[in-house]
């Protein structure tokens, strides 16, 4: 029978079921989808190097390759070798990719596990979604400009 190991969606979500076997593109396609549409990504234009994603989902792991090349971006399913990876829940990702949480918040908490070349991560979380503000904003959480 069909297993149910996922728990409720959080934020009132729908599940995305194909309809007739046709298949809804999860977040994670949706975004790596678009990025690879566009090619270009002028906010990853000082990025050169790899990262690939190990989004795991019960037994299975879910690897997306990303290459970046002076704003150029190729993405692939290859279990590649790269210069930055980055190990997370696939829930956390779409989390991620639809605004939900910030990357380097979920760093914090060990909800993402990066490896390697950490600048690569921190560029290409640019690419995420900002999460929706709230009214109590802490001022003291903005990123600083120094480094």
């Amino acid at each position: 029978g069909p297993r149910h190991r996922r728990g409720p969606l959080e934020g009132g979500g729908r599940r995305l079921t194909g309809h007739r076997g046709q298949v809804t593109p999860s977040v994670t396609e949706a975004f790596f989808g678009e990025l690879a549409a566009h090619g270009h990504e002028p906010l990853l234009k000082s990025a050169s190097g790899t990262l690939r994603f190990d989004l795991t989902d019960g037994e299975r792991v879910e690897r997306w390759h990303v290459t970046m090349r002076d704003g150029g971006v190729t993405v692939s399913r290859r279990n590649a070798r790269a210069d930055a990876v980055v190990r997370l829940d696939k829930g956390t990702f779409e989390a991620l990719a639809s605004g939900a949480v910030n990357a380097m918040a979920a760093v914090l908490r060990g909800d993402l596990v990066p490896e390697g070349d950490l600048g690569l991560l921190i560029l290409f979380q640019r690419l995420f979604p900002a999460p929706p503000r709230s009214g109590t904003a802490d001022p003291s959480a903005r990123p600083s400009a120094s480094t």
